[in-house]
């Protein structure tokens, strides 16, 4: 069986407030034609999240990209997944009439909706999509505190 590598943190935690986030799908990069890319590209795949009462899971659109160029980290509040998906080999004496798929380096940090158990994690990676579960901490429960005669 094959591991996707799950690393535990919380420097990330703080990188990005709505403000950068907006400006991350601003000037996020776009197609452009492989005679005028740069030697270093990066792209963002696609993703989705859902949430269900107990749970939260991510699934991200990341197919060509190897198992061993994929890394995710977790915390209680964010995920961020990266990576790297290789081009294809070129073939010989043909031109691009179209290109459309990005290649190169790849980084999404999503902060969840709800505190998660960093403990209870699951992933799969199938037919290019990576499926991340994470189950949501419950939230705080008030307890009554018995008051002792003094």
């Amino acid at each position: 069986m094959d591991y996707i590598k799950i690393r535990f943190g919380d420097d990330f935690d703080q990188l990005s407030s709505k403000i950068e986030k907006t400006f991350e799908e601003m000037f996020r990069p776009r197609p452009v034609s492989p005679m005028f890319a740069s030697s270093e590209c990066t792209w963002t795949p696609q993703m989705d999240i859902y949430e269900t009462p107990e749970e939260i899971i991510v699934l991200a659109e990341i197919a060509g990209v190897d198992q061993d160029n994929l890394e995710v980290e977790i915390n209680s509040r964010a995920v961020r997944i990266q990576g790297r998906r290789s081009p294809m080999p070129r073939i010989e004496n043909a031109s691009y009439l179209l290109a459309e798929i990005q290649y190169g380096r790849f980084e999404r940090i999503l902060y969840l909706p709800a505190r998660i158990d960093t403990e209870v994690v699951s992933s799969s990676y199938t037919n290019g999509f990576l499926q991340i579960r994470l189950a949501k901490i419950p939230r705080d429960i008030a307890h009554k505190i018995p008051i002792e005669d003094g």
